[in-house]
């Protein structure tokens, strides 16, 4: 139960240090990299989820949730590189 209450204090700490860096990133490739990062323990969330409840159907949402956070942090980075290229 304690160790439950540490983890969860331990993912918020690092929810909060990303959201702030997405909020004061002084470029948008650190924004992007931190969104990223938040969507990891999102899924970390996710899965830590699955395992208390011994519910695999989180695990499914998990994947789902991860190619979709993928696909974005694909669309974000060619945005970024079509607005910085020369083409």
């Amino acid at each position: 139960m304690i160790l439950d209450i540490i983890v969860f204090l331990l993912i918020g700490l690092g929810m909060l240090f990303a959201i702030i860096r997405l909020i004061k990133g002084p470029t948008m490739a650190n924004r992007i990299v931190s969104l990223d990062t938040f969507n990891i323990i999102v899924i970390g969330v996710i899965v830590f989820l699955a395992h208390q409840f011994e519910n695999s159907l989180y695990l499914d949402i998990a994947i789902v949730y991860a190619i979709l956070a993928f696909l974005e942090t694909i669309v974000f980075a060619r945005y970024l590189e079509g607005k910085n290229g020369n083409s």
